[in-house]
């Protein structure tokens, strides 16, 4: 899934010639804090709600501070991951999408963003949830994957999180099968610790 696919047809556009105002009332009703600039289809940088009362623009033109504005963006064909990436490591709630060219191409929503991830992840399909605590150096997915199979169970979706100076590694496995009981015992029996299990209470038996 690429940056292209995730673009938010109805985020608007400034331009250099409208007033902090503007960008506000966009901004509240569309329940973000950013918005780009754009001049005849080129990308001139992002705005945040906060520049604009920094810099007391509601009742200004936008273009006094145009030069000063930061660009992040994306390309096109860049991976959801990477945009993903961007959106966290700036914490931006809208990431404009450009060309080759540098030319505008739309914008991606954090709501979108994440509505595309929850797809990615299965997380809409029915199914439990097994969360493993492995040490990294004993990560293996392709063990994962023959366990599961030796259960007739198919792997939905996977994730990975490895706390800040841990070498622990948490893997999050989105199953097909709403009963894990025997993926649990398989697990277990092959030295598995298990942080958590999310399925229907009714199924979960000590």
């Amino acid at each position: 899934m690429l940056a292209k696919d995730l673009i938010t047809a109805n985020v608007p556009v400034l331009r250099p010639d409208d007033k902090g105002q503007t960008a506000l009332s966009w901004m509240e009703l569309f329940k973000i804090s950013h918005l780009p600039v754009v001049k005849e289809e080129e990308y001139l940088g992002l705005i945040s709600d906060k520049i604009i009362y920094d810099f007391n623009l509601a009742e200004s033109t936008l273009e006094k501070q145009v030069l000063q504005l930061h660009t992040p963006h994306i390309h096109e064909e860049k991976h959801i991951f990477e945009a993903a990436s961007v959106m966290y490591n700036l914490e931006l709630t809208v990431l404009p999408v450009v060309n080759e060219v540098h030319t505008y191409q739309g914008a991606i929503t954090v709501t979108e963003l994440a509505r595309h991830l929850s797809r990615l992840l299965s997380a809409n399909e029915p199914g439990g949830i097994v969360v493993l605590n492995i040490p990294e150096n004993s990560y293996s997915l392709s063990q994962i994957g023959q366990i599961m199979e030796g259960n007739d169970t198919r792997v939905l979706g996977l994730c990975t999180h490895k706390p800040p100076g841990s070498d622990i590694l948490q893997v999050s496995l989105k199953l097909d099968r709403l009963d894990l009981s025997a993926a649990i015992q398989t697990f277990e029996r092959y030295g598995y610790h298990i942080a958590g299990v999310y399925m229907d209470e009714s199924l979960l038996h000590d």
